[in-house]
């Protein structure tokens, strides 16, 4: 399968032949796993199992908390990061979002 073929994509809604996203992050979630595989980290199966498992692990969440999660896990197992890395990142991004006045760009410290 074409990655890049959105149709083929179970729970993406489309408008046309495009990918429909509700907030910025679930595009550049989509644009990173997409660049991930035609870059060689993983074969587009292994990204469409690791995803299934996150859908049904029993957690409800949207699809794209789901694809994000999948996501995390996959560049975990590659080694490119750690899921505790992940974590901090994403802790101290919450902090400087908190911190960081309305209409000015976030600084992550």
């Amino acid at each position: 399968m074409n990655p890049t073929d959105a149709s083929k994509l179970p729970g993406i809604k489309l408008q046309g032949d495009e990918p429909v996203f509700n907030e910025p992050w679930e595009a550049q979630a989509f644009a990173m796993t997409v660049n991930l595989h035609q870059n060689g980290v993983f074969e587009w199966q292994e990204w469409a199992d690791t995803l299934s498992q996150e859908i049904h692990s029993g957690t409800v969440r949207s699809y794209y908390e789901h694809w994000l999660s999948a996501l995390e896990k996959i560049v975990a197992d590659k080694a490119l990061t750690t899921i505790p890395d992940l974590a901090e990142v994403k802790s101290r991004w919450q902090q400087a979002a908190i911190e960081t006045p309305h209409g000015q760009a976030i600084v992550l410290k």
